[in-house]
């Protein structure tokens, strides 16, 4: 039996994909579990529309965020904070804060994208790399440079 899935599902296959299964699998375990659907010819026909739809949504997304990562890459933001006489600083510095520089520079990003390399926040004056998740696998790698403040 034909079945389009709707769900991963582990040994068979991905969302989306239509493959050929036993009936009783199918039946008995599948498509009552929300897991499947069958195959007609009119579900495989929305399917294969979706997917057209979906794919070009997916092509959009991926310009646009190449385009980000292009703008962003080998920028340098400045995080200005309190420090004390030795350059350790009060408290920390985190994605939160570059978030927050990266806003100043006119780039709306979700602190969650932000990856400091090697570091969850960083405690010394000096500059770091840290790298900025655009979309799925396109990243771009700034520079984030901790100062002190006046």
């Amino acid at each position: 039996m034909k079945i389009i899935l709707k769900e991963d599902v582990q040994n068979l296959g991905h969302r989306d994909d239509v493959v050929v299964v036993k009936n009783g699998y199918a039946l008995n375990y599948l498509i009552p579990q929300g897991y499947a659907i069958m195959a007609t010819p009119s579900a495989l026909k929305v399917h294969e529309e979706n997917m057209r739809q979906r794919a070009h949504k997916e092509a959009k997304f991926r310009a646009d965020a190449e385009a980000l990562a292009a703008k962003l890459e080998g920028l340098q933001v400045t995080v200005a904070t309190k420090v004390s006489s030795t350059g350790k600083i009060f408290g920390s510095v985190n994605n939160i804060q570059v978030a927050e520089a990266l806003a100043g520079k006119g780039f709306e990003l979700d602190r969650r994208n932000i990856t400091i390399v090697g570091e969850d926040k960083l405690q010394e004056v000096g500059i770091y790399d840290a790298v900025v998740k655009c979309y799925k696998d396109i990243k771009a790698n700034i520079k984030v440079e901790v100062v002190a403040e006046e």
